[in-house]
């Protein structure tokens, strides 16, 4: 929980777009999860809260323009997400590339 506002304060400062989204909240409820990160970002930064993970990559990944760069922190290798006690298949590399090939749809 201390490295929340921490992580927001990081992704304010070296980000030009702040996604903030919620990783294995298992019991927590996810919304004070973000709380916890907003925490650690300045008032004049005005991030993109999105609760549901797989929305927050897609939404980042579609919304990047030519020469921006995604960064999807907080789960590394996992490939699942635990969501009350339930330990559900969430891969962030999976909901990536299904977004990289939205948006080259897209694009064209």
């Amino acid at each position: 929980r201390t490295k929340r506002p921490k992580m927001g304060k990081i992704a304010a400062q070296l980000a030009d777009v702040a996604v903030v989204t919620s990783d294995n909240p298992r019991t927590e409820d996810p919304e004070s999860i973000l709380d916890d990160v907003l925490e650690g970002i300045p008032k004049s930064v005005e991030p993109m809260v999105i609760c549901d993970r797989a929305t927050a990559i897609r939404t980042a990944i579609l919304q990047a323009k030519p020469g921006d760069g995604v960064l999807i922190a907080g789960k590394g290798h996992e490939d699942y997400q635990i969501l009350g006690t339930e330990k559900i298949h969430f891969d962030d590399r999976e909901q990536a590339r299904d977004a990289l090939m939205s948006r080259l749809q897209v694009i064209g």
